[in-house]
């Protein structure tokens, strides 16, 4: 079965996708994504524009319903959870096109992203220098992806390869059992892709990465296993070698 669903039944994966759907204005945009990652892997999910990766992952956080299937997170249907509940088991995400608060600080937009999933919620009247030990973390994070030196800097007075890495540490920061990357290379010169390969090749093996990436050749020496998505549909997947030189990839992807 594809996603090896049929795998012995007392395994537990990290992230398990059965009969997923999804359809805007009656266009199928996800159409029966089933698919299973097991738990510390390195996943890479491929395919040409308008194949639906980025929906799919709206569908795991929660971002958007689905119209039938199920999604589990370490055994636990979560079909029906709200993001934040999800959060809450221990994933988290990036987004393809940034999403940061512009005018504050890299520090502060860490803090931000740790108050979510701390007992204490943010609120509108409480500074948020006054958040001392979520303030200390947040340095401790930004020093995991080189940007410590700028904690203080404001978004707007940073490189786009460095909000890239922001990003990262903000997802990091709420320490995720699974992280979902969405074209963390989109955009990136030569040499910010190479630090971006070297962070994420840093996450610890406790974290299971799944990695969407438009540019093949980018992400490949960081994946263990490859998916590849075509019209919402998964038409190959396997190890690396497998992936390369299935035809179907070829077809649709290399466009040979």
């Amino acid at each position: 079965m594809v996603g090896g669903l049929a795998r012995e039944a007392d395994v537990t994966f990290a992230l398990e996708i059965a009969g997923l759907h999804k359809a805007f204005g009656g266009l199928p945009a996800i159409n029966g994504v089933t698919l299973a990652v097991d738990a510390g892997e390195r996943r890479l999910i491929i395919g040409p524009n308008g194949a639906g990766k980025t929906t799919l992952f709206n569908l795991v956080t929660g971002d958007l319903a689905a119209d039938a299937g199920a999604v589990r997170l370490f055994g636990q249907e979560v079909s029906r959870l709200m993001p934040f509940q999800r959060a809450h088991l221990g994933l988290a995400r990036t987004y393809q096109i940034i999403t940061l608060f512009g005018r504050d600080t890299l520090e502060h937009n860490v803090v931000l992203s740790l108050l979510g999933l701390a007992p204490e919620r943010w609120q509108a009247f409480r500074p948020l220098a006054r958040y001392g030990h979520l303030r200390a973390a947040a340095r401790r994070v930004l020093q995991t992806v080189g940007l410590e030196q700028l904690a203080g800097r404001p978004i707007g007075e940073v490189s786009y390869g460095e909000r890239r890495r922001l990003e990262i540490a903000m997802a990091l920061a709420q320490q995720p059992k699974l992280l979902l990357l969405d074209e963390p290379f989109a955009g990136l010169s030569r040499e910010e892709r190479v630090a971006m390969k070297q962070l994420v090749a840093q996450i610890p093996r406790e974290v299971t990465v799944v990695l969407i990436e438009h540019d093949m050749d980018t992400a490949l020496e960081l994946a263990e296993r490859i998916t590849v998505l075509h019209y919402g549909s998964v038409i190959v997947e396997g190890s690396r070698a497998e992936v390369v030189a299935d035809p179907k990839t070829k077809e649709v992807y290399l466009g040979d």
